[in-house]
């Protein structure tokens, strides 16, 4: 009860200031979690967390040689945190650096050209399904990925499916790399991706699908991979492959994550009008 009523004292006592400074500290850790959930910096946090918990365990049990251990640690843990996870934090300053500050702040609007792009990828990806051609596509959204750039052929070329087709045509000098879509364009061609070491993916799955998650894990880019081997589409995203994937589960996946939840209804309606109206348009011309 003396805790409550300390509690209760110390909240009368409080300041505007110190209700605002709650408030500025609980929006960003509610924006910097996703940050940390998405990419290797959550083994960063967990093992911090852990430190910290064992030498607060140690304390309270009196372990005295333990504890003065762990303190010690913590006291260089700053260094030790930084050659470890160097990758990982170089990915996150990475991501921090190129966050755009209306997205951080909620107001990032959807880019009303991604409709007629996620479009023509579809229509690709679901030709490229049926004829069991292999493809990588990558579309890049807050982090750069320029240091990926540099391992393909630079194009700056529009969407469309006949490139996409092209490129990833068995014989093409292009088609065993990935294609990567920034900024409504095609930017890239032929790239080298890293590949996921995560032990939960199917051992049935080729370097394509590895290159696939392997990227959605260190950026936050949206990755489609259509098996050369089966036909099967998939997503990756944050690190998850999501697999099996009908045109129509695509179109919608594509919408959700480039779109925005906001905008996705209507993007997804704006596409399937356009092509019903240029499925009716092929028709009269027959």
């Amino acid at each position: 009860m003396n805790v409550i009523h300390d509690m209760l004292q110390q909240v009368t006592k409080m300041q505007w200031s110190d209700y605002l400074d709650i408030l500025i500290v609980a929006f960003l850790f509610y924006k910097f979690l996703p940050l940390i959930r998405t990419t290797g910096a959550a083994r960063i946090a967990k093992a911090i967390v852990v430190i910290v918990a064992l030498a607060w365990v140690t304390e309270i049990l009196e372990l005295y040689t333990v504890n003065f251990i762990f303190v010690q640690f913590l006291q260089v843990g700053l260094i030790a945190v930084v050659i470890l996870f160097q990758p990982e934090l170089r990915r996150t300053l990475d991501h921090l650096g190129n966050m755009k500050l209306k997205k951080f702040f909620g107001t990032d609007k959807a880019e009303p050209e991604m409709a007629p792009i996620i479009a023509q990828t579809v229509k690709a990806c679901e030709v490229m399904s049926r004829e069991k051609v292999g493809a990588l596509i990558v579309f890049g959204r807050d982090n750069p990925l320029d240091e990926y750039f540099k391992t393909g052929t630079m194009l700056d070329a529009q969407v469309s499916e006949q490139l996409l087709r092209n490129v990833f045509f068995p014989k093409a000098a292009l088609h065993d790399g990935a294609v990567i879509i920034r900024e409504g364009r095609v930017a890239a061609a032929g790239c080298v991706l890293p590949l996921s070491e995560s032990n939960r993916l199917h051992a049935d799955l080729g370097t394509r699908h590895r290159a696939g998650v392997g990227m959605s894990e260190v950026s936050d880019a949206v990755v489609v991979i259509v098996s050369e081997e089966t036909g099967t589409i998939s997503v990756a995203v944050g690190g998850m492959l999501k697999r099996h994937l009908a045109a129509k589960t695509l179109e919608r996946l594509l919408v959700h994550e480039l779109c925005g939840d906001e905008d996705a209804n209507k993007e997804a309606l704006s596409v399937r009008l356009r092509q019903k109206l240029q499925r009716k348009g092929k028709e009269e011309r027959e």
